[in-house]
């Protein structure tokens, strides 16, 4: 089997911007993370050792000038040290643990310092997509001249209703070659759509984006506030992200994603302070007219002009909820959207793999001998993760009620 990442920036913009945010406030914290496949998905004999090969096969991916002048430029907010931590950077695969059980159910775990583990979860999700479909056979089913048209015809009808989005599709992309193909398609669709108001922005691959001569784009995740809950207890786990996060950009990636714990424990943390200096904030589960409506009421009740704040729609968006959001959210705020697999694995045949890697417990320094653990609770009781009793402890500690 091929490697499949050969790339050091074949990842994603925001594990970059959270390993320096991590490096500069939390240097010493370790942590634990666990692989989730919501579907039970049966993977083929042999899957853990192919996928323990292909983690191994990172220790050789180490990044390059030209991809270090290239964040430079277009990542200006990343301080120029963090790439002297990215030179000397060298994957090691006894920070993963792999398995496979009699039924061919994948358990995927790492454990190390954080500044370390957290540029592994994107890159080893991507591993997991393709190596499913190739190990399977499916991937004989990807037309890759079929995903180019398909992904200019999406962006023709984004653009055209004034939608404007940008890729987010690496986690769970078929492979490697249809984003690629995805991509460019999209950046060539910036000059041949001439009609609409809308516009392709970027990429959250830094890799593509460096490619096509795009912006990477992204901020943050639901890690950062993860890990923080695990350290300091989640009722304050949203204002002490928001404070380290300016701290280590003042003011640059100011977009916010508020949803690890529910609305109502972070709309107790969004002062006016914070809602003045962030530009805005990401809706990545619930219903998206009811979290921007939410939005929109937070705002004003605290002065604040809504329509001048911006609001990244990102929750399982394909081109049709993307264009009907964008129609309810004008004159209500700055929409955009970043939308992933209905991008990237929107192959005829292909089933979608549902698949995360969440960081599950986390300690503060090394000289602690113990974790403490924790876990994401969203908008949808789906999409929470962690352990149950953890879970239902956190649900106690912030008085949200079971649904």
């Amino acid at each position: 089997m091929r490697q499949i990442i050969t790339h050091f920036t074949d990842d994603d913009l925001y594990k970059f911007t959270m390993c320096c945010a991590v490096i500069d406030n939390f240097p010493r914290a370790q942590v634990r993370y666990a692989f989730t496949d919501r579907n039970n998905t049966v993977y083929p004999d042999g899957f853990a050792d192919e996928l323990r090969r292909q983690i191994a096969l990172l220790a050789d991916v180490v990044i390059t000038d030209d991809e270090i002048d290239f964040m430079k430029r277009r990542c200006p907010y990343i301080p120029f040290w963090f790439y002297n931590f990215l030179r000397g950077f060298r994957y090691d695969s006894r920070w993963a643990t792999v398995s496979q059980d009699s039924d061919g159910h994948l358990t995927v775990e790492f454990e190390g310092c954080w500044s370390d583990t957290i540029l592994l979860e994107v890159k080893v999700l991507a591993i997991i997509s393709e190596l499913y479909y190739e190990m399977t056979g499916l991937s004989s089913q990807i037309d890759l001249g079929l995903c180019s048209v398909k992904a200019g015809e999406k962006a023709r009808r984004l653009i055209e209703a004034g939608c404007v989005f940008s890729d987010m599709g690496t986690r769970r992309r078929a492979s490697f070659a249809v984003q690629d193909a995805v991509v460019g398609s999209m950046a060539r669709s910036r000059q041949s759509v001439t009609v609409g108001h809308g516009a392709f922005v970027g990429t959250s691959n830094v890799y593509m984006a460096m490619k096509y001569d795009l912006t990477p784009t992204g901020t943050m995740a639901h890690e950062l506030i993860c890990a923080i809950a695990a350290m300091y207890g989640p009722q304050m786990a949203n204002h002490l992200a928001m404070k380290v996060w300016s701290a280590t950009f003042r003011g640059a990636l100011g977009t916010f994603l508020y949803d690890t714990y529910g609305w109502h424990i972070f709309s107790l943390n969004f002062s006016e302070d914070y809602a003045n200096m962030f530009k805005g904030l990401r809706v990545d589960s619930g219903d998206n007219y009811h979290e921007l409506d939410r939005i929109v009421g937070k705002y004003r009740s605290l002065g604040i002009d809504p329509a001048t704040k911006q609001v990244v729609f990102s929750n399982a968006l394909d081109t049709d909820r993307a264009i009907q959001i964008n129609r309810y959210a004008q004159g209500k705020c700055i929409p955009s959207f970043g939308i992933g697999t209905h991008f990237t694995n929107d192959i005829p045949g292909l089933k979608p793999l549902n698949i995360v890697i969440k960081l599950v417990a986390a300690k503060i320094t090394e000289s602690w001998d113990f974790y403490n653990d924790t876990c994401k609770l969203s908008e949808d009781a789906g999409k929470y993760t962690g352990k149950p009793e953890v879970v239902s402890r956190f649900m106690q500690a912030l008085h949200i009620l079971p649904e």
